[in-house]
């Protein structure tokens, strides 16, 4: 079992910049990617960004060059999201999500992001 935690949400103007975490515990070593989804109200949840464990990175289109998915080397437990020259349309929940190796899918509580002026 996985248990994933995000944090870091909040309200930013347009252009501006958030960084979400995502902390892993339980167990970890079962976890061969980490990703971000997000979700708008009355809206399906889409992919954001994904992280392996060798460290290869995909995004989204409507994201790419704007959002950054990295990990923290020290604990290897964190993801981050980071994102920049925020717009109103990225507003919505952010969840992080864990694979496991039997393909097993974990989610998170979620945490808001809204762009607004």
């Amino acid at each position: 079992q996985v248990q994933l935690v995000e944090s870091g949400g909040g309200l930013v103007q347009p252009g501006g910049s958030l960084r979400l975490s995502c902390a892993a515990s339980g167990s970890i070593s079962n976890i061969k990617a980490m990703a971000w989804y997000r979700q708008s109200p009355g809206k399906e949840r889409e992919f954001v960004a994904r992280i392996t464990n060798s460290d290869i990175t995909n995004y989204a289109d409507s994201v790419k060059g704007r959002f950054t998915i990295s990990r923290d080397n020290a604990k290897k437990n964190t993801v981050y999201l980071q994102m920049n020259s925020l717009i109103p349309e990225d507003t919505a929940g952010y969840y992080c999500n864990a694979l496991s190796f039997s393909q097993r899918q974990f989610w998170g509580q979620g945490t808001q992001v809204t762009v607004s002026s």
